[in-house]
């Protein structure tokens, strides 16, 4: 049986042994010698360290699994033959059930055992990605051509005036099966989607909340910096998951005996999308099993950091003495959560709680900071929402460079370039004390040069291939009517797709057969064998044709422009600490906790449910060749990259945009104010200490006590 925390003995000097295992203190040297199971479970559980590396793991796991379905957005269209705009709503939909109960977290506080309600969590979050898997079981194997379907080699020539059967659609026939399954399948993955958002519901809120009540108030900062640290190495290891997983066939538990012909470079090949969902939930049911070992309440930590106590000595230098710490400053802004209306929601019943929420969000959103802070974070998080969702995709379509590849350079360049820049706010703050007018300014300068250096972006890209009968530039290929009647003679299926390139021309063909081509053969270069379509009668001087698409003629610029998204995205990033305190500082204590739970709400109401729908809507809109399927409007084949570039990186442009006028106002607000303090001040007469305050201008005390009495 579990002891009691707390003081057990009437003589302190004399604890016994299970209060020694309960608050830490060492055993006997016989205990050490053969320690008792049961005593090192409890001692471990029962120290908030543990909990600290156990919750960093959790979030971490969380992070990657939900960040996983973005490395293999495009992957999964592919698939599933979705558009860009149902893909977008895949993606955003785990907000659904997290925004739906997320307000409610701060009803129930501590009236629950959090980390067992964490590892229910948990436990739902690692069901929700073998629920993601599942369409891959449940579906048919992937056919990727009809060669493929029919094991003829001639299926998809130039055959003049030879009757062709029709062809097997590519995923199936159409039947009422084959569309009770597609709907089935994505069914499924919407509701594998809604269940990730409702198990991470209780994780990290409760996770922060269980961390500062029973952490030392001056480690509770280390300990919580330590936890974002790590949980944001989760969407790099997920971009990282999804690079490996995707240079995997997606059959790979089911190849063909003689495998398949396809390689990472081919705009058929759909990698092993589902493997990396396994992977993801099983670390995270791994994470979840320590949670059922904590006990509802912990001994307070009685002891500082020595390290953390020697880095806090040497900050405290003669110029500083008058500084608040940030340690002592949010250790302070920890206690007055406590003491507002989070404490006081846990005397309130559930109608209480309902009748009070609407009046106190009207009251923090009639705050003009407040919520201009929020419409820039609104601003941010679309951009940032769109960019992790589509920017793989972006990349393969704009590069021409594989799945796998557009996932490594993310989760390589952009994902830490964004963590780097999110510590150096951090650390800007602490150094150079930036009270809540300097603060704006950063966040000012982050927004002004992130949206700059995305304006050479829009000149960064590729041209579009020219598709016959599709897409093509003036004056390059026969004009739309000759080359329909050149294939006319050959009756090919009007959905097959497997692309064939001119090499000489450049000109791409949808398949050999609306090429032409009559003889297929085999031919080997730099040691692999090339598939090669010859006496194709559509092409211009017969040239022959090379099975796939073109290739891209400035892949080589890829580099350069993640270089510029990641120097953006540091950028971007930097203006999030500083805007996040002064949300903390610009509202009043009774309402900070709850401030910052609207905060999130509408971050997600806002940015993260809508964003990437909006973005797959604007990418759909550039599409100049759909896949059909049973009759119906499937996967996007052909993208205009002209448009898709200008679209997608307007998007993104507009958003900086936002986020940069709604900077600029907070700005100037907080300018107004300081004048208006000035004007008062010069009014009543200084007495000795306000002149001495008056001459010591950039002690971060009295500028914070007068920017927050200002707001």
């Amino acid at each position: 049986m579990v002891p009691r925390i707390g003081p057990m003995i009437k003589e302190p000097q004399m604890p016994d042994k299970d209060t020694k295992a309960t608050v830490g203190i060492e055993a006997t040297p016989g205990d050490t010698a053969s320690p008792d199971p049961r005593e090192f479970r409890r001692r471990v559980f029962h120290d908030i360290k543990f909990f600290v590396l156990c919750h960093s793991l959790l979030q971490l796991a969380q992070l990657m699994i939900s960040g996983y379905l973005k490395s293999s957005i495009s992957t999964v269209e592919k698939r599933f033959g979705l558009s860009s705009q149902t893909s977008g709503l895949l993606a955003a939909f785990n907000e659904v059930g997290n925004t739906t109960l997320i307000v409610f977290v701060s009803y129930f506080g501590s009236r629950v055992h959090r980390p067992r309600l964490i590892g229910c969590g948990a436990v739902l979050v690692a069901l929700a990605g073998l629920l993601m898997s599942v369409p891959h079981f449940i579906s048919e194997r992937y056919r990727y051509d009809p060669e493929h379907v029919l094991q003829d080699s001639q299926a998809s020539l130039c055959l003049p005036r030879t009757p062709v059967p029709e062809p097997v659609p590519p995923n199936g026939s159409c039947s009422s099966h084959t569309e009770t399954q597609h709907l089935t399948v994505v069914g499924i993955m919407f509701m594998a989607q809604t269940l990730l958002g409702v198990g991470g519901v209780p994780i990290q809120p409760f996770g922060i909340s269980y961390i500062d009540d029973f952490a030392h108030n001056s480690n509770s900062p280390l300990y919580l910096g330590i936890l974002f640290a790590v949980t944001m190495i989760g969407p790099a290891l997920a971009y990282g998951l999804g690079s490996v997983m995707l240079r995997l066939y997606v059959d790979i538990d089911q190849m063909p005996p003689g495998g398949v012909s396809l390689t990472p470079k081919d705009p058929r090949w759909v990698g092993a999308w589902w493997l990396g969902f396994l992977v993801a939930a099983g670390t995270v049911a791994l994470a979840a099993i320590p949670y059922f070992f904590f006990p509802r309440e912990l001994p307070k930590e009685k002891q500082e950091l020595h390290f953390w106590q020697r880095a806090l000595a040497s900050a405290s230098s003669p110029t500083c003495r008058d500084v608040v710490s940030p340690s002592e400053q949010s250790s302070k802004e920890s206690q007055e959560k406590q003491n507002g209306l989070a404490q006081v929601a846990q005397n309130l019943t559930v109608i209480q709680f309902i009748k009070v929420f609407p009046k106190v969000l009207l009251r923090t959103l009639c705050h003009p900071i407040f919520l201009l802070v929020v419409l820039a974070q609104v601003c941010l998080s679309s951009m940032v929402a769109g960019m992790a969702t589509f920017l793989p995709k972006f990349l393969e379509l704009q590069f021409s460079v594989t799945a796998s590849f557009a996932n490594l350079l993310i989760g390589c360049f952009t994902i830490p370039s964004a963590i780097v820049g999110i510590v150096v706010g951090g650390i800007l703050i602490k150094r150079l004390h930036l009270g809540s007018l300097r603060s704006s300014i950063l966040c000012l300068l982050g927004a002004l040069l992130c949206l700059l250096l995305s304006l050479p972006l829009f000149f960064m890209g590729c041209s579009t291939h020219q598709i016959a009968g599709i897409f093509h530039h003036p004056g390059t290929q026969p004009e739309l009517q000759q080359f329909l009647d050149c294939m006319k003679p050959c009756s090919c299926p009007s959905d097959d797709f497997n692309p064939v390139c001119d090499p000489v021309t450049r000109v791409e063909y949808l398949t050999p057969c609306q090429a032409g081509c009559t003889g297929r053969g085999l031919q080997e270069a730099a040691n692999k064998s090339q598939v090669v379509y010859s006496n194709c009668s559509c092409v211009p001087r017969g040239s022959p044709m090379l099975e796939g698409s073109c290739e891209s003629a400035c892949s080589h610029l890829v580099l350069p422009f993640m270089l510029l998204v990641s120097l953006g995205a540091a950028l971007g990033s930097l203006t999030h600490t500083p805007s996040f305190m002064l949300i903390l500082r610009g509202v009043k204590k009774e309402d900070k906790t709850l401030a910052v739970g609207i905060q999130f709400m509408l971050l997600r109401v806002l940015a993260w449910m809508p964003s990437p729908v909006i973005h797959g809507i604007a990418i759909d809109t550039t599409c100049v060749h759909w896949a059909k399927s049973c009759g119906r409007r499937a996967v996007c084949r052909y993208y205009d990259h002209y448009l898709l570039r200008t679209r997608f990186l307007g998007l993104q442009f507009f958003f900086k945009m936002g986020c940069l006028i709604c900077f600029i106002l907070i700005l100037i607000i907080l300018r107004q104010q300081n004048k208006e303090e000035e004007a008062k001040g010069a009014i009543a007469s200084p007495g000795p200490q306000q002149q001495q305050q008056q001459q010591q201008p950039f002690i971060l005390g009295a500028e914070r006590k007068s920017e927050e009495s200002r707001i």
